[in-house]
């Protein structure tokens, strides 16, 4: 049940975002977004919010997690934020707040422009 409510309330939240979706525009800042899953789910419950971030203009990219440990998760989200081109907007769900923060820490990293 608690997942379908989540998932109601996705539909609610992103419904207004859809309609407003139809051409895509050129994103300020950072152009790429990093999304990462909290535990026990995967990457695949965020392809509503990537698809409508990518229709927006952003390069968008959802870490999955192998979920054996804060190192390996860290490990396979810089891997993906290493690929990028730029700054980096880090989202984390749940648990995935903790490892954007660990995975976040490298000043090496390109700032976006404020």
């Amino acid at each position: 049940m608690k997942i379908l409510s989540a998932f109601a309330l996705t539909v609610v939240l992103t419904a207004p975002v859809l309609a407003s979706a139809a051409a895509p525009a050129e994103p300020a800042g950072a152009k790429n977004i990093v999304i990462v899953h909290g535990s026990f789910v995967d990457g695949s419950g965020w392809r509503v919010v990537h698809d409508i971030l990518m229709l927006k203009g952003y390069n968008v990219s959802v870490v999955h997690q192998p979920q054996t440990t804060m190192a390996a998760n860290v490990a396979a989200t810089r891997k993906i934020v290493d690929q990028q081109s730029g700054a980096v907007v880090l989202v984390g769900h749940s648990s995935g707040g903790s490892v954007i923060t660990i995975a976040g820490d490298r000043p090496s990293w390109p700032k976006a422009a404020p």
